[in-house]
Protein backbone atom coordinates (compact mmCIF):
# COMPACT_ATOMS: atom_id res chain seq x y z
CA UNK A 1 0.00 0.00 0.00
CA UNK A 2 1.47 3.21 -0.84
CA UNK A 3 1.08 6.23 1.39
CA UNK A 4 -0.79 8.18 -1.41
CA UNK A 5 -3.54 5.33 -1.47
CA UNK A 6 -5.10 7.02 1.85
CA UNK A 7 -5.04 10.41 3.93
CA UNK A 8 -6.19 10.24 7.57
CA UNK A 9 -7.35 13.29 10.17
CA UNK A 10 -10.47 14.76 10.34
CA UNK A 11 -10.26 17.35 8.60
CA UNK A 12 -7.67 16.25 5.82
CA UNK A 13 -10.83 13.71 4.73
CA UNK A 14 -13.44 16.53 4.98
CA UNK A 15 -11.12 18.82 2.73
CA UNK A 16 -10.76 15.66 0.56
CA UNK A 17 -14.17 14.88 0.42
CA UNK A 18 -15.16 18.92 -0.58
CA UNK A 19 -12.24 19.00 -3.25
CA UNK A 20 -14.12 15.74 -5.46
CA UNK A 21 -11.49 13.16 -4.35
CA UNK A 22 -13.13 9.79 -4.88
CA UNK A 23 -13.08 7.65 -1.24
CA UNK A 24 -12.86 4.45 -2.33
CA UNK A 25 -13.59 3.27 1.70
CA UNK A 26 -13.89 4.86 4.79
CA UNK A 27 -12.46 3.81 8.01
CA UNK A 28 -14.31 5.18 11.12
CA UNK A 29 -13.12 4.18 14.78
CA UNK A 30 -15.74 2.25 16.53
CA UNK A 31 -17.62 4.54 19.17
CA UNK A 32 -16.35 7.73 17.53
CA UNK A 33 -18.63 10.21 18.62
CA UNK A 34 -20.75 11.57 16.19
CA UNK A 35 -20.88 14.93 17.41
CA UNK A 36 -17.61 15.39 17.06
CA UNK A 37 -17.31 14.46 13.30
CA UNK A 38 -20.54 15.76 12.90
CA UNK A 39 -19.59 17.43 9.18
CA UNK A 40 -18.02 14.24 8.29
CA UNK A 41 -21.13 12.07 8.54
CA UNK A 42 -23.28 14.95 7.11
CA UNK A 43 -20.93 14.92 3.75
CA UNK A 44 -20.61 10.69 4.01
CA UNK A 45 -24.08 10.95 3.85
CA UNK A 46 -24.28 13.61 1.34
CA UNK A 47 -21.90 11.67 -1.37
CA UNK A 48 -22.67 8.12 -0.50
CA UNK A 49 -19.34 6.89 0.82
CA UNK A 50 -19.23 3.36 1.91
CA UNK A 51 -18.09 3.16 5.79
CA UNK A 52 -16.76 0.66 7.98
CA UNK A 53 -16.50 0.58 11.44
CA UNK A 54 -13.36 -0.92 12.83
CA UNK A 55 -11.37 -1.16 15.90
CA UNK A 56 -8.89 1.62 16.39
CA UNK A 57 -6.31 -1.42 16.53
CA UNK A 58 -6.65 -1.80 12.88
CA UNK A 59 -6.36 1.79 12.46
CA UNK A 60 -3.45 1.57 14.08
CA UNK A 61 -1.93 -1.23 11.88
CA UNK A 62 -2.62 1.06 8.62
CA UNK A 63 -0.42 4.11 10.27
CA UNK A 64 0.60 5.03 13.57
CA UNK A 65 0.37 9.12 12.89
CA UNK A 66 -2.56 10.20 14.39
CA UNK A 67 -5.34 9.48 12.51
CA UNK A 68 -8.12 10.62 15.00
CA UNK A 69 -9.64 7.50 14.44
CA UNK A 70 -10.66 8.40 10.49
CA UNK A 71 -9.21 7.12 7.46
CA UNK A 72 -9.83 7.47 3.77
CA UNK A 73 -8.68 4.87 1.23
CA UNK A 74 -8.07 6.96 -1.83
CA UNK A 75 -9.76 5.90 -5.33
CA UNK A 76 -7.39 6.86 -8.54
CA UNK A 77 -10.30 6.30 -10.77
CA UNK A 78 -13.78 8.06 -10.34
CA UNK A 79 -16.70 5.23 -9.90
CA UNK A 80 -19.89 5.73 -11.96
CA UNK A 81 -23.40 5.13 -11.77
CA UNK A 82 -24.56 1.66 -13.15
CA UNK A 83 -28.06 2.82 -14.04
CA UNK A 84 -26.63 5.53 -16.22
CA UNK A 85 -23.71 3.61 -17.97
CA UNK A 86 -26.56 0.83 -18.98
CA UNK A 87 -28.62 4.10 -20.72
CA UNK A 88 -25.64 5.52 -22.43
CA UNK A 89 -24.31 2.26 -23.63
CA UNK A 90 -28.45 1.33 -25.28
CA UNK A 91 -28.61 5.11 -26.69
CA UNK A 92 -25.31 4.34 -28.81
CA UNK A 93 -26.70 1.62 -30.03
CA UNK A 94 -24.05 -0.73 -28.46
CA UNK A 95 -25.32 -4.24 -26.80
CA UNK A 96 -24.50 -4.02 -23.36
CA UNK A 97 -21.64 -6.19 -21.85
CA UNK A 98 -20.40 -5.61 -18.11
CA UNK A 99 -18.80 -8.07 -16.01
CA UNK A 100 -19.85 -8.33 -12.44
CA UNK A 101 -16.92 -9.76 -9.71
CA UNK A 102 -18.40 -10.93 -6.54
CA UNK A 103 -16.51 -11.41 -3.42
CA UNK A 104 -13.11 -10.78 -5.34
CA UNK A 105 -10.75 -9.00 -2.92
CA UNK A 106 -7.44 -10.24 -4.78
CA UNK A 107 -6.01 -6.79 -5.96
CA UNK A 108 -4.20 -8.48 -8.72
CA UNK A 109 -6.79 -10.84 -9.87
CA UNK A 110 -9.08 -7.36 -9.94
CA UNK A 111 -6.38 -5.57 -11.91
CA UNK A 112 -5.72 -8.35 -14.33
CA UNK A 113 -9.38 -8.77 -14.85
CA UNK A 114 -10.16 -5.48 -15.63
CA UNK A 115 -7.15 -5.45 -18.53
CA UNK A 116 -8.41 -7.98 -20.41
CA UNK A 117 -12.21 -6.36 -19.59
CA UNK A 118 -10.60 -3.15 -21.20
CA UNK A 119 -9.29 -5.25 -24.39
CA UNK A 120 -12.47 -7.23 -24.77
CA UNK A 121 -14.16 -3.88 -25.27
CA UNK A 122 -16.41 -4.50 -21.94
CA UNK A 123 -18.64 -1.30 -21.07
CA UNK A 124 -18.26 -2.22 -16.95
CA UNK A 125 -16.79 -3.73 -14.28
CA UNK A 126 -18.99 -4.20 -11.31
CA UNK A 127 -18.25 -4.57 -7.96
CA UNK A 128 -19.91 -4.47 -4.30
CA UNK A 129 -19.26 -1.85 -2.22
CA UNK A 130 -17.91 -4.38 0.33
CA UNK A 131 -15.85 -7.57 -0.41
CA UNK A 132 -14.30 -6.03 -3.10
CA UNK A 133 -10.70 -5.44 -4.19
CA UNK A 134 -9.37 -2.22 -2.75
CA UNK A 135 -9.01 0.25 -6.13
CA UNK A 136 -5.78 1.88 -5.32
CA UNK A 137 -2.13 2.04 -7.49
CA UNK A 138 -1.81 -1.27 -7.15
CA UNK A 139 -4.85 -2.04 -8.50
CA UNK A 140 -4.29 0.33 -11.64
CA UNK A 141 -0.45 -0.71 -12.09
CA UNK A 142 -1.48 -4.51 -12.65
CA UNK A 143 -4.53 -3.37 -14.66
CA UNK A 144 -1.76 -1.89 -16.74
CA UNK A 145 -3.89 1.89 -17.19
CA UNK A 146 -7.24 -0.27 -18.13
CA UNK A 147 -8.69 1.14 -14.92
CA UNK A 148 -8.34 4.74 -16.36
CA UNK A 149 -10.31 3.48 -19.57
CA UNK A 150 -12.85 0.95 -17.81
CA UNK A 151 -15.50 2.58 -16.23
CA UNK A 152 -15.94 0.92 -12.86
CA UNK A 153 -19.59 0.93 -10.62
CA UNK A 154 -19.69 0.53 -6.91
CA UNK A 155 -23.03 -1.22 -6.13
CA UNK A 156 -24.65 -1.60 -2.51
CA UNK A 157 -27.02 -4.01 -2.87
CA UNK A 158 -25.95 -6.47 -5.32
CA UNK A 159 -29.00 -8.56 -5.47
CA UNK A 160 -30.63 -5.10 -6.26
CA UNK A 161 -28.15 -3.80 -8.63
CA UNK A 162 -28.02 -7.32 -11.01
CA UNK A 163 -32.17 -7.21 -10.97
CA UNK A 164 -32.08 -3.76 -12.63
CA UNK A 165 -29.88 -5.14 -15.09
CA UNK A 166 -32.69 -7.98 -15.96
CA UNK A 167 -35.52 -5.80 -15.96
CA UNK A 168 -33.14 -3.28 -18.67
CA UNK A 169 -33.43 -6.58 -20.50
CA UNK A 170 -30.11 -7.97 -19.77
CA UNK A 171 -29.15 -11.85 -19.44
CA UNK A 172 -27.52 -12.77 -16.36
CA UNK A 173 -24.27 -15.39 -17.23
CA UNK A 174 -23.30 -16.96 -13.93
CA UNK A 175 -20.09 -18.88 -14.18
CA UNK A 176 -19.85 -21.89 -11.46
CA UNK A 177 -18.99 -25.46 -11.27
CA UNK A 178 -22.47 -26.04 -9.86
CA UNK A 179 -23.83 -26.68 -13.30
CA UNK A 180 -23.19 -29.47 -16.32
CA UNK A 181 -23.88 -26.71 -18.96
CA UNK A 182 -20.85 -25.37 -21.24
CA UNK A 183 -19.82 -21.54 -21.40
CA UNK A 184 -19.57 -21.73 -25.37
CA UNK A 185 -22.78 -23.23 -25.89
CA UNK A 186 -24.57 -20.34 -24.71
CA UNK A 187 -25.66 -17.01 -26.70
CA UNK A 188 -23.30 -13.83 -25.58
CA UNK A 189 -24.85 -11.62 -28.64
CA UNK A 190 -27.67 -10.71 -26.80
CA UNK A 191 -27.11 -8.09 -23.78
CA UNK A 192 -25.41 -9.70 -21.38
CA UNK A 193 -23.56 -9.50 -17.83
CA UNK A 194 -20.76 -11.63 -16.91
CA UNK A 195 -21.03 -13.08 -12.94
CA UNK A 196 -17.93 -14.00 -12.00
CA UNK A 197 -16.85 -15.27 -8.12
CA UNK A 198 -13.51 -15.61 -6.16
CA UNK A 199 -12.00 -18.56 -6.24
CA UNK A 200 -12.11 -19.21 -2.35
CA UNK A 201 -16.07 -18.47 -1.86
CA UNK A 202 -17.35 -18.72 -5.61
CA UNK A 203 -20.91 -16.83 -6.60
CA UNK A 204 -23.06 -16.26 -3.71
CA UNK A 205 -25.79 -18.15 -3.28
CA UNK A 206 -28.24 -15.41 -4.01
CA UNK A 207 -27.15 -14.14 -6.86
CA UNK A 208 -26.55 -17.80 -8.58
CA UNK A 209 -30.45 -18.08 -7.97
CA UNK A 210 -31.83 -14.68 -9.86
CA UNK A 211 -28.55 -15.91 -12.73
CA UNK A 212 -30.63 -16.67 -16.32
CA UNK A 213 -27.97 -19.00 -17.01
CA UNK A 214 -25.32 -21.15 -15.39
CA UNK A 215 -22.09 -22.16 -17.41
CA UNK A 216 -19.11 -24.10 -16.88
CA UNK A 217 -15.52 -24.17 -18.30
CA UNK A 218 -14.40 -27.95 -18.95
CA UNK A 219 -11.71 -28.49 -16.89
CA UNK A 220 -8.96 -32.12 -18.05
CA UNK A 221 -6.20 -31.67 -15.59
CA UNK A 222 -5.88 -32.53 -11.72
CA UNK A 223 -6.56 -28.96 -10.09
CA UNK A 224 -10.20 -28.57 -9.57
CA UNK A 225 -10.23 -24.58 -10.89
CA UNK A 226 -8.81 -21.70 -12.86
CA UNK A 227 -7.37 -18.38 -11.75
CA UNK A 228 -10.42 -15.83 -11.69
CA UNK A 229 -8.84 -14.02 -14.03
CA UNK A 230 -7.82 -16.70 -16.63
CA UNK A 231 -11.70 -17.64 -16.15
CA UNK A 232 -12.94 -14.53 -16.72
CA UNK A 233 -10.86 -14.03 -19.69
CA UNK A 234 -12.02 -17.02 -21.27
CA UNK A 235 -15.41 -16.33 -20.52
CA UNK A 236 -14.82 -12.42 -21.87
CA UNK A 237 -13.16 -13.56 -25.37
CA UNK A 238 -16.32 -15.95 -25.96
CA UNK A 239 -18.27 -13.56 -26.19
CA UNK A 240 -16.08 -11.42 -28.35
CA UNK A 241 -15.88 -14.44 -30.80
CA UNK A 242 -19.94 -14.66 -30.98
CA UNK A 243 -20.44 -10.87 -31.17
CA UNK A 244 -17.37 -10.95 -33.73
CA UNK A 245 -18.90 -13.75 -36.12
CA UNK A 246 -22.03 -12.34 -36.09
CA UNK A 247 -21.01 -8.95 -37.05
CA UNK A 248 -19.32 -10.59 -39.98
CA UNK A 249 -22.18 -12.42 -41.24
CA UNK A 250 -24.08 -9.42 -40.83
CA UNK A 251 -21.39 -7.67 -42.99
CA UNK A 252 -21.69 -10.73 -46.04
CA UNK A 253 -25.47 -10.24 -45.84
CA UNK A 254 -25.20 -6.68 -46.90
CA UNK A 255 -22.36 -7.11 -49.45
CA UNK A 256 -24.36 -9.82 -50.89
CA UNK A 257 -27.74 -7.67 -51.29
Amino acid sequence: MEKSDFIFGTRPVIEAIKSGKTIDKLLLKKGLKEGTVQELYELVSLHNINTRKVPEEKLNRITRKNHQGVIAFLSPVPFFDLEEIVTRTYEKGETPFFLYLDQLTDVRNFGAIVRTAECAGVHAVIIPETRSAQIGSDAVKTSAGALHFVPVCKVKNPLQALQTLKENGIKLIAATEKTAALYCETNYNLPCTLIMGAEDKGISDDLLKIADELVTIPLHGRIGSLNVSVAAGIMMFEAVKQRQNTNSSRGENQSAI
